[in-house]
């Protein structure tokens, strides 16, 4: 059996972060969050603030954003017996049928008990993804009752390791100004570094463009296997107007605001227009139609970290990961950012 060249072991992306350097609340205002900023032509390394990132932007390039809107996708119920059950809510399965994660000992036709009349039905036997039914007064709802129920009862489905219950104020600060159409299980949160004032700055004096891409267990599924490029990547909707296909078309220089929007922008550009997205990007499968890339920095061993690999090597990311920690950075969601250029 060869060996496993290093980029490609799980291991080679492990990191060890102090727990202190986890954001489990954002700044306000959000651009006081700290910008690090890595020309790759130079190798030039500048310490900033999201208040000053359009300095950094190239004045030609097209600016692409992910306008998905984070859902209350978080449900929490009870067994008719009392067990409490928590339910994670992913994405439609066909009309009635949806995908969900579901914590708690629930058996296949076991009925889970929300409130206001809604009730979940589970279809198939305990597994990582579970297929469920949603009924109210008996009624079996479509997608777009299901969004409604969400609105209703659920909470924002922040994160697992800020080690906190979601609060009202979670509902703006988890959500981007770019937001705009519902289906994501987590926020591009790249995009959360902008306010409204930033936000028509930005619309304002660059060339930008929007995609969709629900962000979902695709993202946020852990790797498992010792070899990276074993892993398969869980589809998530990906919509691309016209309008940003034309602009991709002509656009000289191209950045991304976050890993999905980039993502949907590689899938794009790689010939697949109508396919759900699964692309999994990594040093063996490296970033080859977007030239910049404004991110947060993400989780040890996770598929993101991977992606930035796919642009900077496996050992610069690993060298800048080094120093945000060294400079007291704040990691994940509701932390600091890394803009490469």
């Amino acid at each position: 059996m060869s060996e496993i060249p290093k980029e490609f072991l799980l291991s080679s992306y492990h990191y060890d972060l102090p727990p202190h350097l986890i954001a489990s609340t954002p700044l306000d205002p959000p651009e006081q969050a700290r910008l690090l900023v890595y020309e790759r032509a130079s190798g030039r390394i500048t310490h900033s603030h999201f208040a000053h990132i359009f300095d950094f932007f190239p004045q030609n390039a097209l600016v692409v954003l992910n306008d998905t809107k984070v859902i209350k996708a978080r449900l929490y119920g009870h067994k008719p017996s009392g067990g409490k059950v928590e339910i994670l809510i992913h994405n439609p399965n066909g009309p009635h049928h949806f995908n969900a994660q579901i914590k708690g000992r629930i058996a296949q036709g076991e009925v889970i008990e929300l409130a206001e009349g809604y009730v979940c039905e589970t279809l198939n036997p305990p597994s990582n993804m579970r297929q469920v039914r949603f009924y109210h007064h008996q009624k079996s709802l479509n997608w777009e009752g299901v969004l409604d129920m969400l609105e209703l009862l659920g909470h924002m489905p922040i994160p697992p390791y800020l080690k906190r219950a979601d609060t009202p104020t979670d509902i703006q600060t988890y959500q981007s100004v770019f937001a705009k159409h519902a289906g994501a299980i987590a926020a591009p949160t790249a995009s959360l570094h902008f306010s409204k004032r930033a936000k028509k700055h930005l619309l304002t004096h660059f060339p930008h463009a929007f995609l969709t891409l629900h962000v979902g267990a695709g993202t946020f599924l852990g790797v498992e296997c010792a070899d990276i490029r074993d892993h398969a990547m869980h589809s998530e909707a990906l919509v691309i107007p016209k309008e940003t296909q034309q602009a991709l078309d002509r656009a000289p220089y191209i950045l991304c605001v976050g890993t999905s929007a980039l993502r949907g922008v590689e899938h794009y550009k790689r010939g697949h227009v109508f396919k759900p997205c699964d692309l999994f990007l990594h040093p063996g499968n490296p970033v080859t139609h977007a030239q910049a890339l404004l991110t947060n920095f993400h989780l040890p061993k996770s598929t993101l970290i991977m992606l930035v690999a796919s642009m900077l090597g496996l050992q610069k990311c690993l060298e800048l990961y080094q120093l945000a920690i060294a400079q007291d950075y704040r990691f994940y969601s509701y932390g600091d950012g890394m803009l490469i250029l």
